[in-house]
């Protein structure tokens, strides 16, 4: 019964949205993930590249109920967890009216969420951990299926650190590059069009195919995990303990969105969005890449195919025309964009390059000529 949700959810919820977002399929892919696997997702990346959309639309397929809400460094617990109700307070009880806020959401989306002030703040981590809300002796628990959030920022200060600890996956997303707009445009003027309601699977059978975690048989992964958690630590990752337990939720979630009760080598590539800052990126999808060229394929997670390894050489010769283009002076603003643009991707090959000097050496360089743009 499980492995049909799972069947229905991958093509009807999961293979619907792919094809009305353009280049968004990593994180509808991460939203599936994550819900099955009962954690949080973070997305780090610019405004207006449809993080919040993507989760909005996500909650609708499964009739999700579904809280918004960008945060800022003025913003009170009212806004997010709900007023006190002042009749009842007259009575001389406690009480907070949830309707519609954070408490009732299965889906919740916190944007900008290093902007939480304090007393937001210790409220969330307890929604993070134990998915409960408490004001004075009133406690709520919640019907949290995931929390997500994103911001283009990452938390410098400790008390934020916790915060993001919490978010078991982190994903990075960035504007489209120029040969994907024309196609991004139609699918937008299309999401623009009011949409049939049809729901393929409901919040209560996600419930169902979480549940089925337990059943899942890691023993095949044990070995290979075990070396894979020392070797993300070694790329300085604070790969915690608890951290490295709570991953194997995901590599069982990874198994049965594949329909799967066994899990396997290659659904270590959900090890790819452990990182803490943006440098490691690069370097652990290499590893993990690695990782994945080892694995059997039969029946593997669409995200664990290794990416081709990339010529260094090609990178080389892309990153020289790009200097020179900066060296030379004289580029306009939209000159300007396009070579930040194509420098991000470029710095986004250097992953997949195999020698791991010449990758630290491309990925530098990339550095470098960013920083030149400002």
């Amino acid at each position: 019964m499980s492995i049909e949700i799972a069947q229905r959810l991958r093509t009807q919820v999961v293979g619907s949205l792919k094809q009305r977002f353009v280049g968004r399929d990593e994180v509808i892919e991460l939203i599936a993930l994550a819900v099955v696997g009962g954690e949080h997702l973070f997305l780090y990346g610019p405004p207006g590249t449809a993080k919040s959309a993507l989760i909005r639309h996500f909650a609708q397929a499964v009739e999700a109920a579904y809280f918004e809400y960008m945060l800022t460094r003025f913003s009170e617990p009212n806004e997010i967890f709900g007023p006190v109700d002042i009749a009842r307070l007259r009575e001389g009880v406690v009480a907070t009216i949830t309707e519609g806020m954070l408490p009732r959401a299965e889906f919740v989306f916190l944007d900008e969420i290093f902007n939480a002030n304090s007393a937001i703040l210790n409220n969330l981590l307890t929604v993070l951990n134990e998915r409960t809300y408490r004001r004075g002796a009133e406690l709520h628990r919640l019907p949290l299926l995931s929390l997500f959030s994103a911001s283009n920022s990452l938390p410098e200060d400790d008390a934020l650190r916790a915060l993001f600890d919490r978010f078991l996956l982190r994903c990075h997303v960035a504007n489209l590059p120029r040969e994907n707009m024309n196609q991004l445009l139609r699918a937008g003027w299309e999401l623009e069009r009011p949409a049939e309601s049809a729901t393929a699977v409901s919040s209560e059978e996600l419930r169902q195919l979480s549940a089925m975690l337990w059943n899942v048989d890691l023993s095949r992964v044990a070995e290979s995990y075990t070396d894979a958690v020392f070797k993300v630590r070694d790329l300085g990752i604070d790969f915690s303990d608890r951290r490295a337990v709570k991953v194997q939720k995901l590599l069982a979630a990874s198994a049965l969105l594949c329909g799967r009760t066994v899990a396997q080598p290659s659904d270590l590539w959900v090890l790819r969005y452990v990182w803490d800052r943006e440098e490691q990126i690069g370097p652990l999808k290499a590893l993990v890449n690695g990782l994945l060229e080892q694995a059997p394929s039969e029946q593997g997670h669409p995200l664990s195919r290794p990416a081709e390894r990339v010529s260094a050489e090609e990178v080389a010769r892309e990153l020289d025309a790009v200097g020179s283009e900066i060296g030379g002076g004289g580029l306009t603003l939209s000159g300007v964009a396009r070579a930040r643009e194509r420098l991000a991707g470029l710095a986004d090959q250097c992953a997949w390059v195999q020698d791991a000097n010449a990758r630290e050496h491309l990925a530098g360089r990339a550095r470098e000529l960013l920083a030149k743009l400002g």
